[in-house]
């Protein structure tokens, strides 16, 4: 077994980090942060004009170095060589983040084995593809590094017309575990961050008012921002996390542990309920 690598930054010089599904949303949030800290970044996208415009509000706001790159992951080619392309001269890729993805509605009943494939090429074989050609350039080039796949509660929780995506993120998630026990000799980290629902008024993955209020519900009272998201990505990246790895980060206000929505189911205890119990109020609360 090899021995493992370091897996943090290298000090010397800023980290570089390649995200994708970087135009909008999760994925333009968690450009925005690591250009904040002052990372390198290559946003990747197959939207080139929402792209463009992303990288030049990142290079206006922060002075950083962003480098587009407009490919379409689901072709294996392009996938298989990301990494390739993204790094250059002193440019090695430090950290992965699989944030592209995508979530059509389609009940069962209407499913069809065109769409069922690219929510799955999308949403799993990308992160494959790409993560492989990372830990095989960190290999290559002797240093470790950090892979943060975007899962989703989706992963754990059915919901009607989301069998693909659902599916596809779970398989993510056991995808995330195996990479990190496969790469972790070598000193490659893979976790993945599960968001509740956030709002991110994607025009590639619209949701109804109805839907966004019914699955927002949890534990702390509100909807989740991209930025929540981001901060999770830039932890589970950095050297404050490195003794961790195939973990699944829930970052959901609570919404896995449960829910607020739901009524007690019965006010109070039955006479069965109550046997031996003493100094228990007939309406079964203290005063």
């Amino acid at each position: 077994m090899n021995a493992p690598l370091h897996t943090g930054s290298r000090p010397e010089k800023p980290r570089h980090v390649v995200v994708t599904g970087a135009a909008s949303g999760i994925g333009a949030a968690v450009c925005e942060i690591f250009a904040r800290e002052g990372a390198r970044v290559t946003a990747v996208d197959r939207r080139g004009d929402t792209l463009a415009g992303a990288a030049r509000k990142l290079r206006e706001r922060y002075g950083s170095v962003v480098t587009e790159i407009v490919t379409d992951l689901v072709d294996t080619e392009a996938a298989g060589a990301l990494i390739e392309r993204a790094a250059g001269p002193g440019r090695d890729v430090d950290v992965l983040v699989n944030a592209a993805g995508i979530y059509p509605a389609v009940p069962l009943l209407d499913m069809t084995p065109e769409i069922w494939d690219r929510v799955m090429d999308v949403n799993v074989r990308a992160a494959m593809l790409t993560t492989v050609a990372f830990a095989r350039a960190c290999v290559a080039s002797g240093h470790g590094g950090a892979v943060v796949n975007i899962s989703s509660g989706a992963a754990v929780r059915a919901r009607p017309g989301a069998s693909h995506y659902s599916t596809s993120k779970a398989a993510l998630e056991m995808l995330t575990k195996s990479c990190a026990v496969e790469l972790g000799p070598h000193g490659v980290r893979v976790n993945a961050v599960s968001p509740g629902f956030v709002t991110v008024d994607s025009a590639a993955n619209p949701v109804t008012e109805e839907y966004a209020a019914a699955v927002s519900v949890n534990p702390l009272g509100r909807r989740g921002m991209p930025d929540d998201i981001a901060r999770a990505v830039l932890w589970l990246s950095g050297g404050q996390s490195d003794w961790i790895t195939g973990a699944v980060l829930r970052v959901d206000g609570g919404s896995t542990a449960g829910t607020t929505a739901l009524p007690l189911h019965w006010p109070g205890l039955t006479d069965v309920q109550r046997h031996g119990l003493t100094d228990v109020p007939v309406e079964g609360r203290t005063a």
